[in-house]
């Protein structure tokens, strides 16, 4: 359903203007601007967004993570990242469409493009904190097969997370 290559980008056949495809050069400036507007409209801004946020290519990419991208009609409305967290293990996180773009189940299909995109870089498990605020976004992971797990013994880096799920391959 999706590229083999991770530099290759995906249109979906029945909206062209839709384009799945992973981090390219320039992306840095909508990856922080589409996760900094729902994470300060819901929560607050925490250290460890701003660590990610503010340095991407460092906190994910070079440490052999991804972020995959969205794309509609050339503009970048949705991501989500796969961070390294152990061997064949990676958070997925920063996960997010825009308010224009919501309606159209953007979401559910970056989701599983970005699943996708952790099974052909070898994950074994996708772990994943989130919130009850964001009751959609935690129902949806529960449809493409994420599953509960209680609180983790050390603490997450982030105050808004009461939600711990993983996927395993």
């Amino acid at each position: 359903m999706y590229p083999e290559s991770n530099t290759a980008s995906h249109s979906e056949q029945a909206d062209p203007s839709l384009v799945f495809r992973t981090f390219q050069p320039g992306d840095e400036q909508p990856f922080k601007h589409l996760n900094e507007a729902w994470i300060s409209r819901l929560f607050v801004l925490e250290d460890a967004d701003h660590k990610v946020l503010d340095h991407p290519r460092e906190a994910i990419l070079e440490r052999g993570g991804e972020i995959c991208v969205a794309e509609l009609d050339g503009e970048v409305v949705g991501c989500c990242a796969l961070i390294p967290i152990g061997e064949n293990e990676y958070e997925l996180a920063k996960m997010t469409v825009s308010e224009s773009a919501r309606g159209r189940g953007l979401g559910r299909k970056l989701l599983a493009y970005t699943i996708a995109q952790g099974r052909r870089m070898g994950a074994r498990r996708l772990y994943l904190e989130s919130s009850h605020h964001v009751a959609d976004a935690v129902h949806l992971y529960e449809q493409l097969g994420f599953r509960h797990l209680p609180p983790p013994a050390v603490p997450s880096p982030y105050a808004r997370a009461n939600i711990f799920m993983e996927l395993l391959f």
